[in-house]
């Protein structure tokens, strides 16, 4: 009894830091998301209405939903293609070139995303260093407009993202059993068959992890549309920011915000049914 009595006075912190600052929030989310705003800047009303779900379904919101599906769909295909060749390849280093690897990857977290995000407008701006190279080089004649444009914020959203993709995939690619590759070969299979049903198929938590660790976060990091697209990209993350701030309709944002939790859990139990993994690979 008394073993039982010190773990559970050792427990009971962590249950009271998550009810408070994880359940509560999360629970005054939801209440706050049927409650009834205002409409003159100065807070809501505990007044039950599901208007503010219903405000979604206008051609407005709608079209901020489609422009955060489409752009979280084309980052998370292209952090794909990079990173998962990137952390297979990882993997097969010696020890020595997997920790260099693993230091290169993890230094530009040394340093505030914002700034790093600014550094990326002093290359693509019409003055910057790419069109400066590629003027050089006598590509082209005149600077093309890459900054405040689509293909900046997927460049933004790919150098924030890729890394989360590399680390799950090599999480999963340094636990495989190379064994079962090897016997596949020499069963007959070519280099290719070997890695889409033995590779392919073992490296697919961390895959499906990168993915989710890709496409959900992809759709709220509003700053990155803010800063490489001018205001010319309104995420679901940009509109509960602006909802919080300039709009001051906090029901309309709490809701907005659940819409996105349910997104994010529903993707998670999906992972969890096809892979049959607790936790997401290459964070825990």
């Amino acid at each position: 009894m008394k073993k039982k009595n010190k773990w559970g006075l050792l427990v009971a912190p962590l249950y009271l830091f998550t009810l408070l600052f994880v359940l509560g929030p999360m629970i005054y989310m939801v209440a706050v998301s049927f409650a009834t705003n205002n409409g003159d800047g100065y807070g809501f009303r505990w007044i039950f209405t599901l208007d503010n779900y219903r405000k979604m379904t206008d051609s407005v919101y709608l079209q901020c939903f489609a422009q955060s599906f489409q752009l979280a769909f084309t980052t998370t295909i292209l952090v794909t293609l990079i990173g998962y060749p990137f952390g297979y390849f990882m993997a097969k280093l010696s020890e020595k070139g997997k920790k260099r690897m693993m230091f290169l990857i993890m230094v530009p977290f040394w340093t505030s995303s914002l700034i790093r995000l600014y550094g990326w407008i002093i290359i693509l701006q019409a003055k910057g260093i790419l069109n400066g190279v590629l003027k050089a080089l006598g590509l082209i004649d005149k600077p093309l407009k890459l900054l405040y444009s689509y293909p900046a914020v997927v460049v933004g959203m790919i150098y924030a993202l890729l890394p989360f993709m590399i680390l799950a995939v090599y999480s999963s690619v340094e636990k495989m059993d190379w064994d079962l590759v090897e016997a596949a070969r020499d069963l007959g299979a070519s280099p290719l068959k070997a890695f889409l049903t033995v590779t392919l198929k073992l490296t697919l938590p961390g895959l499906l992890s990168g993915v989710i660790l890709t496409f959900i976060p992809s759709m709220g990091l509003f700053f990155i549309a803010d800063i490489l697209g001018g205001n010319k990209i309104v995420l679901v993350g940009s509109l509960i920011q602006d909802q919080l701030t300039r709009g001051s309709n906090w029901p309309f944002a709490a809701a907005l915000a659940v819409i996105l939790t349910v997104l994010t859990s529903l993707m998670i139990f999906f992972y969890r049914k096809i892979t049959h993994v607790k936790d997401l690979e290459g964070l825990f």
